[in-house]
């Protein structure tokens, strides 16, 4: 059971304790996570590496969480802009927004990669130059999306981090994105974070098939289902649906 789960079961016992090991263990996890949450995101560092990809020079923006301390304790303040002048004005199909939320060291280790993965699984659309926002949460996107004029917004954010993974991120698309969406109005893949978890390339063919779909339906949210994974229904549209 322990080689098939990452789940802390089957540790022993020590006495009335668990051993030693198990112990050195779950604190070394539970001080990762807390890293994990108040680690400053290098954003020039990630500004450049994003810039590399080809995608443009990405705008940055931040919330009204002046602080990380104000953003852990005010999430309302994390979903708010301060300033989207910087900001230019886009027809494009997609915009991506890279959030730091509350693991930054997942989106400086794994943000590029994966934002470059759903460049290629994404080449028949018109896509908008990237935004970086820090103190954000994922509401913050919509008003980054109609701030760009953008159809469909796609945020990367680092996710809570837990005493198994410190550094995962999730991924939220919102077909016509306004200010005010409703969590049910969003679609979310969560756990990427390879090798454990899901791959940067699986990660963005889910996405793929999301954006065709939302297409095809007029919105994101509840009524839209992954049909990725279908085998029957993969043959019958020649494609991911």
């Amino acid at each position: 059971m322990r080689l098939s789960t990452q789940a802390r079961i089957g540790l022993g016992r020590a006495g009335n304790a668990v051993p030693t090991r198990g112990l050195l263990e779950f604190a070394a996890a539970h001080s990762a996570a807390r890293d994990a949450v108040h680690t400053r995101l290098d954003v020039e560092a990630l500004r450049a590496a994003v810039h590399s990809i080809g995608l443009g020079d990405p705008s940055v923006v931040t919330s009204q969480a002046a602080t990380r301390s104000a953003y852990l304790r005010r999430p309302d303040l994390g979903r708010m802009p301060a300033d989207l002048s910087s900001i230019p004005k886009s027809k494009a199909d997609i915009g991506f927004v890279l959030c730091d939320g509350l693991s930054p060291r997942a989106l400086g280790n794994h943000g590029v990669a994966l934002l470059a993965a759903l460049w290629e699984a994404l080449p028949a659309y018109a896509l908008a130059g990237p935004v970086i926002a820090t103190q954000a949460r994922v509401a913050l996107g919509d008003h980054i999306a109609v701030a760009m004029g953008v159809a469909t917004v796609i945020v990367l954010i680092g996710e809570r981090p837990g005493l198994s993974v410190a550094e995962s991120i999730g991924i939220y698309l919102t077909h016509h994105p306004r200010i005010g969406c409703a969590d049910s109005e969003r679609n979310c893949i969560s756990n990427v974070h390879p090798p454990e978890g899901l791959g940067y390339e699986h990660a963005a063919a889910i996405t793929a098939s999301l954006v065709k779909g939302a297409r095809a339906l007029g919105r994101s949210g509840v009524d839209l289902k992954d049909t990725s994974r279908d085998p029957a229904i993969t043959v019958a549209n020649g494609g991911a649906a």
